[in-house]
């Protein structure tokens, strides 16, 4: 199962979001340090001082510093004197160096001299004597410096000191850590890198999904205006070379039209000469079979030219009244003595290509006079969309062919009889019609009988 989001926004977003969060997991480390020196900060400047005023009486007065060490000496604070160092030091990691550092610079500020002293072990336990750990560090109780070291006297000897001294202070409570630290540190940090991703990533990939719309809408309307040349370079490159296919592609129908047109047209003579020979011949009835194939020939190649011709669309995007245009095809029909009925009213205008238009509504409608009877046009909104339906109560089609009848050159009546059905160019022609105005044809079945033929339509607004 592929985890990742499906969209390039979703991933970008991800890879983010979560390269952040694993920052900062790991930059964590680094308030660790800095609340472990904390904790240890006041134990070590007191045993710093205690150790200073040995350093000063043991300069001025050697028997004085005697017995004031024999005076502090305690089960927290043990000390003795040593002729020699320790043989053995264990190397310091970097927090028990800054220790050390700590320890000498208080000595040395509060005596005035510059002290010899070297850290030997140093440990942060709690108040059970258990290693301390996140728990302590983030608890309330205090935690507890436990420190082994060795300081050289004026005189020369060794002062070897094992103390233990706690932080002084207790911290907040768990609930009120986690609360004051996690919440208001990391949740709103989070919050706000991720409010700033979501703003960039789509700022950034809005050209790509202009592009994808755009590549979208070119299968409905490849006269579409073409796209704007902005975005950072990739993204102009990408548009400049959709421009050129949308071009490519228009230059390309233009020259399969003209190509049919000048066909057309060619055909047209031989005909013309075949209809003046036939004329010569004896045989009536051989004649009017030729003369009858004659005109078949001719409304083949002038429905194929239509055909191809309602891929390309010349004229310009208007507003289309509906309810004017559906009343004009009502009256043409009441004209050559059919009459059909119109339900329903569109409340507003919409985009689209007028004259094409009605060649498509008067396809349907033509459609349906030619195979069955009481043709009704309908209108009905729905949001975002018009639907523009044309119903009759005829045999309807089969279930399995609903789709198939909109291919170019398909009829469900097996004749190849032109008054009978055509030559199955309508529906399709229809089709590509309702696609360059971003919407498609649909065929249904009535329970009750007949066929609904519904263009759907984007509404503007």
């Amino acid at each position: 199962m592929n985890l990742l989001p499906r969209t390039l926004y979703g991933r970008l977003v991800l890879i983010l979001v979560t390269g952040m969060l694993a920052a900062q997991v790991l930059t964590s480390s680094i308030w660790y340090d800095v609340r472990h020196s904390q904790v240890l900060e006041i134990p070590t400047r007191l045993i710093a001082s205690r150790l200073a005023d040995i350093v000063r009486i043991s300069a001025s007065d050697p028997q004085g510093a005697a017995q004031l060490i024999q005076g502090l000496n305690t089960a927290d604070f043990l000390l003795s004197i040593e002729q020699e160092p320790a043989p053995e030091r264990p190397p310091l990691n970097r927090q028990d160096a800054a220790t050390e550092h700590l320890l000498r610079d208080v000595i040395d500020k509060k005596t005035n001299r510059q002290v010899e002293l070297n850290l030997l072990n140093l440990a942060l336990r709690d108040d059970q004597g258990k290693k301390a750990g996140i728990g302590t560090l983030f608890g309330s109780s205090p935690a507890v410096g436990e420190f082994t070291l060795e300081l050289r006297l004026p005189d020369g000897r060794w002062l070897h000191v094992k103390a233990c001294e706690d932080q002084g202070w207790t911290s907040l409570a768990p609930k009120d850590v986690v609360l004051d630290y996690f919440l208001r540190i990391y949740l709103v940090r989070i919050i706000l890198v991720v409010i700033i991703v979501l703003l960039a990533v789509r700022l950034a990939i809005r050209p790509l999904k202009e592009l994808a719309l755009a590549a979208q809408a070119l299968g409905h309307d490849i006269q579409r205006p073409p796209l704007s040349l902005k975005g950072p370079r990739e993204v102009r490159r990408a548009a400049e070379a959709f421009n050129r296919m949308q071009q490519q592609l228009l230059t390309n129908i233009g020259e399969r039209t003209r190509f049919l047109a000048a066909v057309s047209h060619d055909l047209r003579s031989p005909i013309t000469r075949l209809r003046l020979r036939i004329e010569m011949l004896a045989d009536d009835r051989v004649k009017q079979r030729i003369r009858k194939d004659l005109e078949d020939m001719e409304s083949m190649v002038s429905a194929t030219l239509e055909f191809v011709s309602s891929g390309e669309i010349h004229e310009e995007r208007r507003s289309i009244d509906i309810n004017a245009l559906l009343q004009s095809v009502q009256v043409d029909q009441q004209d050559v003595g059919q009459v059909i009925s119109v339900t329903g009213q569109a409340s507003r205008p919409i985009s689209g290509y007028a004259r094409s238009l009605k060649r498509c509504v008067e396809n349907l409608v033509e459609n349906a006079l030619r195979y069955a009877r009481d043709v009704e046009l309908i209108i009905e909104e729905q949001p975002g969309w018009l639907l523009i339906t044309v119903r009759d109560s005829g045999p309807g089609i089969p279930v399995a062919k609903l789709l198939q009848v909109m291919e170019p050159f398909y009829r469900l009546e097996n004749s190849r009889n032109s008054d009978t059905g055509g030559y199955g160019l309508g529906l399709s022609i229809a089709q590509t019609i309702a696609r360059a105005h971003g919407g498609h044809l649909s065929l249904y079945n009535r329970e009750q009988g007949g066929l609904d033929a519904t263009i759907r339509l984007k509404a503007d607004g």
